[in-house]
């Protein structure tokens, strides 16, 4: 059985990285991360003209068709890139929200304006804190109140799928709300990385449209959840390999005591250990990717996998980039710290390492027991 990419994915894969090595440099993202701005709509608009955002979309509804493994390739390359667009939300979770929950009218009003990146997207899941005292986002008549926070791209996004409850059901429901009608509040919040801003949206009697079956929420979710799993591990990755490349170069160039700093022994294991965590992880991933392509019964272990390897090899070499880096490595001027930012990012945007660690220890005794 053959894990790796065709060679037609290969060539994919060289042309966005030399798409995105032209226009997504760290001067972009530094303007995005100190600016006011949601995302840089040049890149957006690029990666939007290469078909990138409607890659596994099919044909019928504007996309390309091509399928996951294509899509894996792509969000390597932008976490390589520490691409500041809204790839997580529209394409990842968004898009694929809709390909599984959404009606045929639904699909054909969003799916081709996301594949041709006019429409962008997000998920809006997680409560305030006072949703704990029972103030939780509900449906009534068709309107939605309530509070969600952090919501990934909520400043920018022109939809919204939320979760909520409907009346006074005991599961809650998926709902499109379109963020530009009454009753929508944003407010931005400070995170690790504004390269990849997020805000708090207050609801008040906004217009809410069900997507899904009633009280289906969180078995949608869970399905959406791990493909989406696979497509951010793949970008995890991407960054993590870029940070492990920054830190050997200066390795090699950085000289201290007559000779580079990279023939020191404690140098050597560092950058060592970054390669085999990298490598566990790129392992889990093209592992994960194949479960994905597949439909496989697989899928659940296998992201649950990808995703606690690739967040370990991130923050690794992130935090050691820094390290073999020394003093110039914590300074603002340098890259170092944004590959560090975007790795804590990514390791809670799908949910803490803790809780895909549970998950993938429950996934494995389940398919043990089977």
């Amino acid at each position: 059985m053959n894990f790796d990419f065709s060679d037609e994915q290969r060539e994919l894969q060289r042309s966005a990285r030399g798409v995105l090595e032209k226009e997504c440099t760290t001067a972009k993202v530094r303007r995005v991360l100190e600016g006011d701005d949601g995302f840089d709509r040049e890149i957006w608009s690029t990666i939007a003209e290469m078909g990138f955002c409607g890659a596994a979309i099919p044909e019928e509804f504007g996309g390309l068709g091509l399928g996951y493994l294509e899509l894996c390739v792509i969000a390597e390359e932008l976490g390589r890139a520490l691409a500041p667009v809204p790839f997580d939300s529209t394409v990842c979770l968004f898009a694929e929200l809709l390909k599984l929950a959404g009606s045929d009218a639904q699909k054909a009003l969003y799916l081709p304006r996301v594949a041709e990146g006019k429409l962008i997207g997000t998920l809006a899941q997680a409560e305030t804190r006072g949703a704990a005292a029972g103030a939780r986002a509900a449906v009534s008549g068709g309107k939605l109140s309530g509070t969600k926070c952090p919501v990934m791209d909520g400043g920018s996004a022109d939809i919204a799928i939320v979760v909520a409850f409907e009346e006074q059901d005991a599961a809650p429901t998926l709902f499109l709300v379109d963020l530009s009608s009454e009753g929508v509040e944003r407010t931005a919040v400070e995170t690790l990385d504004p390269s990849r801003k997020h805000a708090l949206l207050r609801f008040g009697g906004a217009p809410a449209e069900r997507l899904g079956a009633r009280g289906e929420a969180v078995d949608i979710l869970g399905h959406v959840y791990d493909r989406a799993a696979v497509l951010v591990a793949f970008q995890q990755v991407g960054g993590a390999e870029r940070a492990l490349e920054l830190a050997r170069d200066y390795a090699l160039q950085r000289v201290a005591f007559g000779r580079p700093i990279g023939s020191f022994q404690a140098i050597k294991h560092m950058l060592a250990d970054m390669f085999v965590s990298l490598t566990i992880a790129r392992a889990n991933t093209y592992y994960a990717a194949w479960a994905l392509q597949s439909d496989s019964a697989e899928l659940p272990a296998a992201a649950a996998a990808a995703r606690v390897s690739a967040t370990t090899a991130f923050q690794h070499c992130s935090t050691n980039n820094i390290q073999v880096h020394g003093g110039i490595g914590f300074t603002w001027e340098f890259d170092s710290h944004l590959f560090y930012r975007r790795s804590n990012l990514l390791a809670l945007s799908l949910g803490s390492q803790s809780q895909w660690e549970a998950k993938l220890v429950d996934r494995m005794r389940t398919r043990k027991a089977v």
